[in-house]
């Protein structure tokens, strides 16, 4: 797994939002990111939404594997540094802004706009 230096996460995020024609929203390092109470970043894919800030949170939720469990406690909080510290790759997609998905899985990425995500 590589090993961000904090630029060098900065500069990839920018690079991702670039690439989606969006403009970054960073985070700072104590947000509150919602992530499944079982996440496994052996379970791909790895995936995010981003709703738009709402109390305490940032409005990023992540899960791994391939769906999404129903239950209404499933998502824990997490501070975003806690993240950046286990140096995963799908990290850099976590400047999109509210409206963005991103499903991440080896040799496959894919990041899209949904703007229901903002009705929530």
């Amino acid at each position: 797994m590589k090993k961000f230096l904090p630029g060098d996460l900065v500069t990839r995020q920018a690079a991702i939002c670039a690439h989606a024609l969006t403009e970054p929203s960073f985070l700072s390092p104590e947000a509150r990111i919602g992530i499944g109470r079982d996440f496994d970043p052996t379970q791909i894919p790895i995936n995010g939404h981003r709703h738009p800030v709402h109390g305490n949170m940032c409005g990023w939720y992540i899960w791994s594997g391939e769906e999404l469990s129903p239950d209404a406690d499933y998502f824990e909080v997490i501070c975003y540094k806690h993240l950046v510290n286990e140096n995963w790759d799908w990290v850099i997609y976590l400047a999109l802004p509210a409206g963005w998905r991103f499903l991440s899985a080896p040799g496959y990425e894919d990041i899209w706009y949904d703007a229901e995500l903002l009705n929530d």
